[in-house]
């Protein structure tokens, strides 16, 4: 049951990132900070209980309390959210190379998708980025989300299994879920550019959405 639910929200939120991002940042962000939260709190309790992810009330409970939490910020602040989806989907997208390429430790995993979206919360901090770079972080992040949650809903994968190497042997033997991948982020990329404002900076992007 938790594989559905964990995997419908996956694919419901991933595609809202994926293909309207950057056209509804403050409510897609913060859909988007609420799955992000729900997953910390819930893997949060699993590592100090040593119980599953999201196997007791207690791990729902924390999850759901933490989604929330992240959710209002990254809605009421610009800083916190462009923090939020960068350090996220950097995370996820340097994590998953760093699988795909054949690293079998995990704490490499881990740091790489660790370093990637500090470098890309900070850049994106430091200058005031165009909107497009927006567009295709979103629709990485998106994509990501939408695949695992398919994956998730068709058992094809469990949430337990991010504990061990299945997520990893699974990727590799089966190349269409990189195909769907791909084909979910170029048609991310063209329908959130084609939404744009006429306004190309991100921070303006966020103002005029409010």
């Amino acid at each position: 049951m938790t594989n559905i639910v964990i995997g419908i929200l996956a694919i419901v939120i991933g595609a809202a990132f994926c293909f309207w991002g950057v056209v509804a940042m403050r409510f897609v962000i913060a859909a988007w900070g609420a799955l992000v939260g729900l997953n910390l709190g819930g893997w949060l309790i699993a590592a100090t209980t040593g119980e599953q992810y999201l196997s007791t009330a207690l791990g729902w409970i924390v999850g759901i309390a933490v989604a929330i939490l992240v959710a209002l910020v990254a809605y009421f602040f610009y800083a916190a959210a462009i923090v939020i989806a960068m350090a996220s989907v950097g995370f996820a997208v340097g994590s998953t190379v760093a699988a795909a390429a054949g690293v079998t430790w995990n704490w490499v995993i881990v740091l790489i998708g660790a370093v990637l979206g500090v470098l890309l919360a900070f850049a994106a901090l430091a200058v005031d980025l165009p909107a497009i770079l927006l567009v295709v972080v979103s629709a990485l992040g998106g994509a990501t989300a939408i695949v695992g949650g398919i994956m998730l809903a068709t058992s094809t994968l469990h949430t337990g299994d991010f504990d061990n190497g299945t997520v990893r042997f699974t990727i590799d033997t089966d190349w269409w879920w990189y195909a769907l991948y791909l084909v979910l982020v170029i048609a991310g990329i063209v329908a959130q550019s084609r939404l744009l404002t006429s306004d190309p900076r991100l921070q303006e992007q966020w103002s005029s959405r409010n």
